[in-house]
């Protein structure tokens, strides 16, 4: 959060476009602190040689602010890449090392009630050994439950403790998604099961599409944090780096799960196909059933109501009820093949 005092603007930062921005001490709980106040921490520590042990400074910002953009290059000394990054669409992940630092690209879910395929978005990451700068353009659900987690007195160690603390909550996250999804898996199956066939395939479509494209955008992260690993900076502690390794496997677990899940779910819209061409089939079947035993009676009633001459039985006393007898025995034998048909 900002310091005490600074208006903040529509869009949930300050004049800076800062969000909120929080010092980490050994033993001491996080405090917030602003932008001015971290310029003057970070005056003399900005190179990535410097001493970690006097803590670190963590500074995120709103895209939505156009401030943003305008305060880091004047203040911070970032590479390219991280500029470059801020004004991407959602695309690939990336986690690369540039001048000993961390320049990362990561994925997140909106912070938001629903879930949906345009429910993910980006956020940008300049880490090195005393400060850790995010940028994000909307509210994410992992950086929220960070930040709540820190304001209830959370102390990392490192910038790369926080890094890994956020694969964890990303992982979260996604185990969030995957467990109220298959709750509604779950039920839609029942249904199937029972014959109910009330479900709209076009919901299960977007549930599938969603998932899909989450796991599409958050299965490289395991990767790239891999690959980052085997040639980690020189300022990585072992602590740091077996912290990174675990919440890469934990997040490589949750993108496992999504994709299990993503499976079944291709399996139930097949399952849901197959019972909706069954009940089409068997309308169609019914349909034409009908169609067939009322052909007799329409063609006898047309022929009988020409009104010329010579039509059979127009003088005979029982012609009526010949006729009726005819057509019911008809009608009958038709019935009994197609329900024979139908029987093998």
């Amino acid at each position: 959060m900002v310091a005490s005092g600074t208006a903040e603007s529509g869009y949930g930062s300050d004049d800076t476009g800062l969000v909120w921005g929080y010092l980490f001490t050994p033993d001491h709980a996080p405090t917030p602190i602003d932008c001015a106040h971290a310029l003057q921490r970070l005056s003399d520590s900005m190179s990535p040689e410097s001493d970690a042990s006097l803590g670190f400074v963590w500074l995120h910002f709103s895209l939505s602010n156009a401030a943003s953009p305008r305060w880091l290059r004047e203040h911070l000394e970032l590479p390219d890449s991280f500029y470059d990054s801020l004004h991407e669409r959602v695309g690939s992940t990336r986690l690369e090392i540039e001048n000993g630092a961390v320049v990362a690209v990561v994925h997140d879910v909106v912070f938001n009630t629903t879930f949906d395929a345009e429910s993910i978005s980006t956020v940008t990451l300049y880490m090195e050994p005393r400060v850790i700068v995010s940028a994000r353009l909307r509210p994410l659900r992992s950086l929220d439950r960070l930040r709540a987690a820190v304001r209830l007195g959370l102390n990392l160690r490192s910038t790369a403790e926080l890094l890994a603390h956020l694969l964890r909550d990303q992982a979260s996250v996604l185990v969030d998604i995957v467990r109220q999804s298959t709750s509604h898996i779950d039920a839609t199956e029942d249904k199937l099961l029972s014959d109910r066939i009330t479900i709209s395939r076009g919901e299960l479509s977007a549930l599938r599409r969603a998932l899909v494209r989450l796991q599409r955008l958050l299965a490289p992260e395991p990767t790239a944090l891999s690959r980052l690993l085997s040639q980690p900076p020189t300022w990585l502690s072992p602590e740091d780096l077996e912290g990174l390794r675990s919440a890469a496997e934990e997040f490589s677990i949750a993108v496992a799960d999504s994709a299990a899940l993503a499976e079944r779910l291709k399996l139930l819209q097949e399952e849901l196909a197959a019972k909706v061409s069954e009940h089409i089939n068997r309308s169609l079947f019914i349909l034409t059933l009908v169609t067939v035993l009322a052909l007799p009676i329409n063609l006898t009633a047309g022929l009988l109501g020409m009104n010329v001459g010579g039509i059979p039985f127009a003088q005979h006393s029982e012609g009526f009820l010949l006729i009726v007898g005819g057509l019911t025995l008809v009608t009958g034998v038709l019935a009994y093949f197609f329900l024979l048909r139908r029987r093998d």
